[in-house]
């Protein structure tokens, strides 16, 4: 037997599984020239060489780094179907397989997500804000699963390249697409929601995050709320109605295309509204009133923070005429992604050492809600609740205050020890009391042997810092630490 029957369409898209463009559907999107056979078709497109799979389309961008035109051997001798390559390195390319030669690569994968855009009829939905966006968007992945398949980007593909790649992806069977959008400075989501063109943009939150490129938090609502700006017409803004920017989030909503504006939080005029929240040993109780209706669902993911986040994704269900309490239900299946308040139990599963992963990014608002997660998390009567802290970047002028500031959020949490690293974390570490003082080290690496040292069974380790800070190498090295069972007696104080 051959194999399935492939049917080529007008629009590029393939009709046999796991294949999303034609051989000759990708010619007119990318505006290409073809330089060897022309292929059936491909099933993924790729800009890494490193997580290409046979079959996909390989794209040679130009990173800040690398050029992707170096490594189109590699991706062809991994099995990719076909590469975009620019005309200045036809030559170096010719041979090596299949070549779709463009002017400008990056232009060309663009043209290649706004014309998966335009054939499909998915239910989009764009996020953004200043923490959030990766949980919000995972949690509308598995909310939104019962109705159909979902389309997501992978990990944060959320800056210029990340954007039009996802789009470039998305299949036109696919009956929800969930898109994040992110931005350092003002003016970088409205190209990418134009491409995105979503039915329900949803803004998380803001907060102090990039404020050396803006010159007050208005500023960074501002930026945030261009996402309205490519809102389908008739389409849903749906924002966080307990935040200090919230008339002026909607007064954007209301001027963009958008039908109506949705809001969520613990405010009593939320639309999603918080009423109740319930740490569990794994994750958290919600009780909640979306849009007149009661719902109490579990959510798999500490943190109040998350279950005013999931407000919002049952919000941008009810927007896209799904049943709000089928949502809700599938919201136990999610945990959060790696980096972003997932607990890891590690040695012994009688007196279990617990690590909350907040390794991925941080600032002061998640930092917050990251010591607040720390201080709801139950422990044993031996057990101590630790503090593992990067430093935040890109916090302008009055970073120093902002570190200086976490003091309180330690001393109300009850923390009993705090390790930090980085020159704006030294500034915190001086302001603490003196008996709740662990190790001080420039970089985290500093950190690994003291806090190895220290910890053990029954404590509760919550590890958080920007992504320069290097923070997830700390968790590392506690996963391999106490991987095995029985770890022995902690260092007493």
């Amino acid at each position: 037997m051959s194999g399935p029957t492939t049917f080529p369409t007008g629009d590029g898209y393939l009709s046999t599984s796991g294949q999303i463009w034609t051989g000759l559907g990708l010619v007119a999107p990318l505006e290409a020239m073809v330089n060897g056979a022309m292929i059936s078709g491909v099933s993924g497109i790729s800009i890494d060489t490193r997580t290409l799979q046979q079959g996909d389309l390989y794209i040679a961008i130009k990173g800040d780094v690398q050029d992707g035109h170096n490594f189109v051997k590699s991706a062809f001798e991994k099995g990719a179907a076909a590469a975009v390559v620019d005309e200045a390195h036809l030559n170096m390319c010719r041979g090596l397989g299949t070549l779709y030669v463009v002017r400008d690569t990056l232009k060309a994968m663009e043209a290649l997500g706004r014309a998966a855009r335009a054939r499909s009829q998915a239910g989009i939905v764009g996020v953004t804000g200043s923490v959030g966006k990766t949980g919000t968007k995972e949690m509308l992945r598995v909310a939104l699963a019962p109705f159909g398949s979902v389309h997501a980007s992978a990990a944060s593909y959320n800056n210029h390249w990340g954007v039009p790649l996802t789009l470039a992806r998305l299949s036109k069977l696919a009956k929800f697409g969930v898109f994040e959008i992110g931005m350092n400075h003002a003016g970088e989501i409205t190209p990418l929601v134009g491409m995105v063109r979503p039915l329900v943009a949803i803004i998380t939150t803001i907060a102090p995050v990039h404020l050396e490129h803006f010159q007050s938090i208005d500023g960074i609502a501002d930026a945030k709320a261009e996402i309205f700006s490519g809102l389908q017409p008739g389409g849903t803004a749906i924002i966080h109605r307990d935040v200090a920017q919230f008339e002026r989030l909607k007064k954007a909503a209301i001027a963009s295309p958008a039908g109506r504006v949705l809001s969520f939080g613990e405010h009593a005029t939320s639309d999603a509204r918080l009423l109740e929240f319930k740490p569990t040993s794994d994750g958290s109780v919600v009780v909640a009133e979306i849009m007149g209706q009661m719902l109490t669902y579990a959510l798999r993911a500490p943190g109040k923070h998350q279950a005013v986040n999931s407000l919002a994704v049952l919000l941008a269900a009810h927007a896209l005429g799904q049943d709000v309490s089928v949502a809700a239900k599938a919201l136990s299946n999610f945990s959060p992604p790696t980096g972003r308040g997932k607990r890891l139990m590690l040695g012994s599963a009688k007196a279990p050492l617990i690590v909350i992963d907040e390794s991925y990014n941080a600032n002061p608002t998640s930092m917050a809600a990251a010591l607040t997660l720390l201080g709801e998390t139950d422990k044993s009567v031996l057990g101590r609740r630790i503090a593992v802290l990067g430093d935040m970047l890109e916090l302008g002028p009055d970073a120093i205050n902002l570190h200086k500031g976490l003091r309180d959020d330690i001393l109300r949490n009850k923390v009993d020890r705090v390790y930090a690293c980085g020159p704006m974390m030294k500034h915190l570490f001086d302001a603490l009391p003196d008996d709740i003082k662990g190790t001080y080290a420039p970089t985290s690496e500093g950190l690994h042997a003291p806090l190895l040292g220290f910890v053990g069974a029954e404590d509760v380790v919550m590890v958080k810092g920007s992504n320069g800070s290097r923070m997830a190498p700390v968790v590392a090295a506690l996963a391999q630490h106490f991987s095995v069972p029985d770890n022995g007696p902690r260092k007493s104080d």
